[in-house]
């Protein structure tokens, strides 16, 4: 069973803990703003038979890192550090193909030659910003989404998707709400692990107590990126804990 692979792996055979990663002091938020899990039955079955892994991180300016002080920082980076050590020794790779700027349909046409080319087992996708500052119809969004997570999964490519940031100095703050409520949609629909970034970045950020974003008010900065890497670690790790099959 792959439950019992992952179960075995992370409990016994391997210093990785069953327990969710720890958060950074600046990362803390409440469970259900952090992330929601999924099945990930081909990063499963890989795990249990100890192969290694390849994760594909696609996304935007929020994955190529702008705003990082190092590349070191950018949240793959970062995230390729956690689940090396959560999920030892099992080999980690994570390939970075964050393009600034793109919207969801430009991301989902270019996801098709990546994963011919790169054969990943997972893909994270960062999605939404740029959608909703450009204010893309919601319902173009979602199909979008909906078609390209269906088409993964149809090639058994596991799916973790990473939602729009909360921007507080944006303009429009009902469409990026927009965004975030049709992302939830889709991933409910789909049964696709989701990153809750909006609803994680919001709390903390109303918290009052830590700075996620750089100067320019939009991009991240390395405490957000920080964050960025340990909430997608917690809803990959969740997730592998969820077991069971995916949903096509």
């Amino acid at each position: 069973m792959i439950l019992a692979g992952v179960a075995m792996l992370m409990a016994g055979l391997a210093p990785a803990r069953a327990e969710l990663p720890a958060l950074s002091r600046a990362c803390v938020a409440p469970q259900r703003d952090i992330a929601t899990a999924a099945p990930l039955p081909t990063l499963g079955a890989r795990i249990e038979r100890r192969e290694k892994v390849t994760i594909l991180a696609i996304g935007s300016s929020s994955t190529s890192g702008v705003g990082a002080s190092s590349p070191e920082h950018a949240y793959p980076a970062q995230l390729q550090s956690i689940l090396t050590a959560q999920l030892k020794p099992v080999e980690v790779a994570i390939i970075n193909r964050g393009l600034s700027g793109e919207l969801a349909t430009s991301t989902a046409a270019r996801l098709r030659e990546e994963i011919r080319h790169e054969n990943p087992d997972v893909v994270v996708w960062q999605v939404g910003t740029n959608d909703a500052l450009s204010r893309v119809s919601v319902a173009q969004f979602e199909r979008t989404l909906s078609s390209t997570i269906g088409w993964l999964r149809r090639r058994q490519v596991d799916v973790i998707v990473v939602g729009a940031q909360y921007a507080p100095q944006a303009a429009d703050q009902s469409h990026f709400l927009a965004i975030a409520r049709a992302l939830e949609r889709v991933t409910a629909a789909r049964h696709v692990a989701i990153s809750r970034r909006y609803a994680a970045m919001r709390f903390i950020a109303r918290s009052g107590k830590h700075i996620l974003i750089s100067d320019d008010g939009l991009h991240l900065n390395d405490t957000g990126y920080r964050c960025m890497a340990e909430h997608v670690a917690q809803a990959l790790i969740a997730s592998l804990e969820r077991g069971g099959r995916g949903t096509k």
